[in-house]
């Protein structure tokens, strides 16, 4: 096995431990795996070794690729924050769209043609710049994406916080999550966890883990 196989098998066996753990079916879970600034090729053996999750948080990026690997039957998850002025192009490629956070960003995805997977995300921080609703902007913006067409909402996505433990934090996020289904009763997914932490989202409900560097290894630079 290539060392790429190894840390993706790996990963493959924590996520089912942890959701073992947590009483669920490893079988609820979807891995995402991160693929920001790494080749093409890395793709390639992920595809091969079974892999249909890909996420990107780079517009540019993200195209490129998709474009690259259109033949291999992938879904791309973009997970990053995301101009309003690139929704549309985003919507061309990106199967889920995991970082919708404001109402403009809503207004510039809607398509009275298609629609596209979505999750909200919450802020857990006093930091604007990590991106995310604040919580008590978690309902009127829930309420907005199901007023507009072509965005289907699946739930909430957050990001830990950094320098404090994870689950809590997650914690909130679930009790978040059940708040918004008196809205939305079918939005009962939730985008959480990566590399470091995602043992700790599946025992707090996550759906959809996003995870890079523990599966692709170091990333390249950005050069």
């Amino acid at each position: 096995m290539s060392a790429l196989a190894d840390r993706l098998s790996a990963v493959q066996g924590s996520v089912a431990d942890a959701a073992r753990d947590a009483g669920r079916s490893p079988s609820e879970i979807t891995t995402i795996v991160v693929t920001k600034f790494q080749p093409v090729s890395l793709i390639e053996e992920l595809a091969a070794l079974g892999v249909r999750d890909v996420g990107e948080n780079r517009h540019q990026e993200a195209k490129a690729k998709a474009e690259a690997l259109a033949g291999l039957g992938l879904r791309w998850h973009f997970v990053g924050q995301l101009q309003s002025k690139k929704a549309r192009q985003v919507r061309a490629y990106a199967s889920v769209i995991h970082s919708v956070d404001r109402a403009s960003l809503v207004d510039a995805l809607r398509s009275d043609e298609a629609s596209v997977d979505c999750f909200v995300q919450v802020d857990l921080t006093d930091d604007p710049g990590r991106g995310g609703v604040a919580p008590e902007g978690l309902d009127a913006l829930v309420e907005h994406v199901l007023e507009t067409p072509g965005l289907h909402l699946r739930g909430l996505m957050a990001v830990a916080p950094l320098g404090e433990p994870a689950r809590p934090a997650f914690a909130r996020v679930r009790l978040l999550s059940e708040r918004i289904r008196e809205l939305a009763p079918d939005a009962t997914d939730l985008s959480m966890g990566m590399s470091h932490d995602f043992r700790e989202a599946i025992l707090e409900g996550a759906t959809h883990l996003r995870i890079g560097t523990a599966i692709t290894g170091n990333r390249p630079d950005a050069g």
